[in-house]
């Protein structure tokens, strides 16, 4: 049978984790692959990826659990405007963006929207913030999301796209030098000028 210290290491991961068992650092505390089968088969855990269980009355952190899955991964678009409180409305499917050539699992092209950019201009902008769990994941800061969302208004579509611009007009932590800096990188900032000084 499966012992209860194997239970409390794996507790242990899971609160370290963000509440994900992750069976690599598993297999660091000495616990099998076959013992996470067989915690599995009973019952005691859920697989939600690959190398990745949770407790089976716990609830996922969907977004920490995509963020895992690659270091490439970046939230982006309608998820950072979530993340960043713009957007009340937890999105249907999570957006992330990703260099060009770097493509992540079909697990994660399956359940996300994805956005491609070239490589050196896949950091700007990077910062971590809080999942509604209270985990950090890698995600765009707001003036980088307000570029991507005037870059990608005709994907994001014209409601999401004022709604965001009007609600980063008054938010009091906006840098306006930040933003105008990444729109010229990002080749955005005629049309951004034209949005915002309206």
């Amino acid at each position: 049978g499966v012992t209860m210290d194997t239970i409390s290491k794996l507790q242990n991961i899971a609160q370290n984790n963000g509440g994900i068992i992750i069976t690599s650092k598993a297999v660091e505390a000495g616990i099998s692959r076959a013992v996470l089968w067989r915690l599995k088969n009973e019952n005691k855990i859920q697989r939600i990826a690959r190398g990745q269980y949770i407790f089976e009355d716990d609830i996922q952190d969907e977004l920490l659990s995509i963020g895992l899955r690659s270091d490439k991964i970046i939230f982006s678009h309608e998820t950072a405007l979530y993340l960043h409180g713009i957007s009340d409305r937890t999105p249907f499917e999570h957006t992330l963006t990703v260099p060009t050539g770097n493509i992540p699992s079909a697990v994660v092209q399956s359940e996300c929207k994805m956005y491609f950019i070239k490589p050196e201009l896949h950091d700007l902008g990077k910062t971590l913030l809080k999942t509604p769990f209270g985990n950090e994941v890698s995600c765009y800061d707001l003036e980088r999301t307000i570029c991507d969302i005037v870059r990608s208004r005709n994907k994001v579509g014209t409601e999401t796209f004022l709604a965001a611009l009007k609600a980063y007009a008054v938010r009091p932590d906006k840098d306006l030098n930040r933003l105008y800096s990444y729109a010229k990188q990002l080749r955005v900032s005629g049309i951004l000028r034209k949005y915002l000084e309206v």
